[in-house]
């Protein structure tokens, strides 16, 4: 069992930025990868980043490559994601996950077992 919580999202304009942050319970084999998932309303969640506890391999979905750069602190248990040039396209509720590999969490949020409460993320124009 890993328990997630998220914390850094709020009101912003467009070209604005903004960091997340996500503190796991548990860091072990099978949370060796850490990950960003994103739901706009009446939308499917999403892949945005994921990172690895171990060398910090990561991965980012094709739309916010350049803009967002996922990070982690072993010593905290804690991963970041740090978010510019933020546009209204990205407002979504922005969730944290955990998984054994960083390959499942690029293929989408199905295999996901665990996941934060979310922290909502509005970009204005």
């Amino acid at each position: 069992q890993v328990q997630l919580v998220e914390s850094g999202g709020g009101l912003v304009q467009a070209g604005d930025s903004l960091r997340l942050s996500c503190v796991a319970s548990v860091r072990a084999l099978w949370t060796s990868a850490m990950g960003w998932f994103r739901q706009a309303p009446g939308n499917e969640r999403e892949f945005v980043a994921a990172i690895t506890w171990s060398d910090g391999t990561t991965s980012y979905a094709d739309s916010v490559k350049g803009r967002f750069t996922i990070s982690r602190d072993n010593a905290k248990n804690t991963v970041y994601l740090q978010m510019n040039s933020l546009q209204p396209e990205d407002t979504a509720l922005y969730y944290c996950a955990a998984d054994r590999w960083i390959a499942t969490m690029t293929r989408g949020p199905n295999a996901i077992n665990y996941w934060g409460q979310g922290t909502q993320v509005t970009v204005s124009s």
